[in-house]
């Protein structure tokens, strides 16, 4: 979901401290750790606000989608991270949230809702459930075929590429596109798991038991102590799952490669990912439009670290601005892969529809050709640069 925000959410920054020993011989060390964190902010000062003379490495022949391609069939690349947003499902027909006619926040007022973002905040949730679960019957994951963009990040898994995905969605569509548990990272929670939302209680039920009680036109009451059962997914002032932060340091230290698509990156903490890779490390934005550029004072508290498409000093942040599965469809065309992308939505397509008992013509079937053989997985890990 391109909407969960963590208002408690502070980024955190390690600047050496010292032991904190106050006793007199300590005195040199305490001067030592005090230039190690004079010296970590006038790096982070400088970094954020673009001062001093040194000039980045460059890492792309062109700041080009076409520059963009030839890193990522290089030697140089070998794990990719993805962050997706609701721009990326809006093809498969779910609204995303915050364009202002189509968006799902312009169409809630038949829910009679204080104001749109009630319908995601948990503390209206449990005093009026309803709102949610007949949203939930409009939305609910099953009815929609994953996009060309959740294709594109299959091909990446399949030929070895892919570290890990992280989604705002809530919708499922990763999974049904073929991401397995370990692939994701589901930032905003899923569909697929529910849990009482009793704090003694916590039963969990199942997706299929939750998709029963939705279509039934019933709020989903526990078996156990008849409170009501909520989907696992992030409403407005809970917290992120804990894969989400145990994850993200490893990951964002050790990739090669960052893709951003159909996100707004307007929601802490997910936005901040964007800096937490290494400063040699290309990102590619496909979006309806410019987003995560650069603003100071959020860089300096950690958020954002902002992207930098057109400035004298841009060397690694590339944007391209249009339709999500247009952009995916331009860059499979630049890595040879156009015709592979093509024909894996073809055959996943018709195999929902054989499922659901709407097949087109004989009906192709699941692909289940084995993982190809992707590159060999990097050795030497990259030492993670605070960005």
């Amino acid at each position: 979901m391109d909407n969960r925000e963590e208002p408690g959410a502070a980024a955190e920054v390690d600047a050496g401290t010292g032991s904190g020993s106050a006793s007199p011989d300590s005195d040199d060390e305490a001067g030592a750790s005090g230039q190690s964190e004079m010296d970590f902010l006038r790096n982070l000062f400088s970094r954020t606000l673009g001062l001093g003379s040194e000039k980045p490495e460059k890492v792309l022949d062109e700041l080009t989608l076409e520059g963009m391609s030839k890193f990522l069939l290089s030697e140089k690349c070998k794990k990719v991270v993805c962050m997706v947003g609701a721009g990326i499902s809006t093809a498969a027909g779910i609204p995303d949230f915050r364009s202002p006619s189509t968006g799902l926040y312009a169409n809630l007022q038949q829910y009679n809702l204080p104001y749109p973002e009630a319908i995601f905040e948990i503390s209206y949730f449990k005093k009026h459930p309803e709102p949610f679960f007949a949203l939930a019957r409009e939305l609910y994951p099953g009815q929609f075929k994953p996009t060309v963009c959740h294709y594109f990040i299959r091909l990446l898994k399949e030929k070895g590429l892919l570290l890990r995905c992280y989604t705002q969605n809530i919708d499922t569509l990763e999974r049904v596109a073929g991401l397995g548990e370990e692939d994701l990272v589901e930032a905003h929670g899923t569909f697929f798991t529910s849990h009482c939302t009793s704090s003694w209680c916590r039963k969990s039920y199942s997706l299929d038991w939750m998709k029963e009680k939705i279509f039934s036109s019933l709020i989903p009451k526990c078996e156990k102590c008849q409170s009501v059962v909520k989907p696992d997914i992030v409403f407005f002032g809970e917290n992120l799952p804990s894969r989400f932060f145990s994850l993200m340091q490893s990951d964002f230290c050790n990739v090669d490669l960052l893709i951003i698509m159909g996100t707004s990156l307007q929601v802490q903490p997910f936005a901040s990912l964007i800096g937490r890779v290494p400063t040699n490390t290309p990102r590619l934005l496909i979006n309806k439009e410019k987003t995560g550029e650069s603003d100071p004072l959020m860089s300096l508290m950690g958020f954002g670290c902002g992207m930098d498409f057109d400035s004298e000093k841009a060397y690694r942040d590339v944007a391209w601005l249009g339709d999500c599965d247009e952009g995916c469809l331009a860059l499979a065309e630049l890595l040879g892969w156009k015709k592979e992308l093509e024909e894996l939505v073809r055959e996943e397509h018709a195999a929902i529809d054989a499922k659901s008992g709407q097949a087109v013509g004989d009906g192709t079937g699941a692909r289940s050709a084995p993982a190809k053989e992707g590159k060999q997985p990097r050795s030497p890990k990259k030492k993670c640069e605070e960005d």
